[in-house]
């Protein structure tokens, strides 16, 4: 329903039908990154992305996903794709290096190549609040990701 009379607004569209996505996903911490990915892919399907139009491309780190992303989303071939994985905090500052220039990377992406990227790589504190969080975070990537296609499509 709109909000302001007299004023279009664009709807939301969940509508994953004929959309090609692609997932980058971290090997580093891999129980969380596949708990991810099949909430993510199960999340997809149940918004009608079809498996054929799903490409997995996995990376040894974070620090891996953005280049990875860069170059799906050049090829033309994907109207979204998404990050997963997980940066958990160590003992050093290897957390903060990590975290901050994966994250940039991921929006530079996203900003240079006008391909959405639903950044679904968790920074916590440990395992425990990576496995309690990954399915939620699974599912609302696959949703942001469908949701931005469609929003620019529209706009288009």
């Amino acid at each position: 329903m709109p909000r302001f009379d007299l004023i279009n607004e664009y709807e939301t569209d969940l509508n994953g039908q004929g959309l090609r996505v692609g997932i980058v996903m971290s090997r580093f911490n891999q129980d969380v990154c596949e708990g991810l990915l099949s909430a993510c892919v199960d999340e997809l399907q149940r918004l009608g992305v079809s498996p054929e139009l799903m490409r997995i491309a996995t990376v040894p780190g974070a620090l891996e996903i953005p280049l990875t992303l860069q170059t799906m989303a050049r090829s033309g071939r994907f109207d979204a794709l998404v990050a997963l994985g997980a940066v958990i905090r160590g003992e050093t500052y290897h957390f903060e290096l990590v975290s901050n220039e994966m994250g940039a990377g991921i929006t530079r992406v996203t900003l240079d190549t006008g391909v959405p990227v639903a950044n679904g790589v968790l920074t916590t504190e440990d395992d425990d609040q990576a496995l309690a969080r990954m399915q939620e975070k699974g599912s609302d990537c696959a949703r942001a990701a469908v949701e931005m296609a469609n929003l620019l499509k529209a706009l288009q």
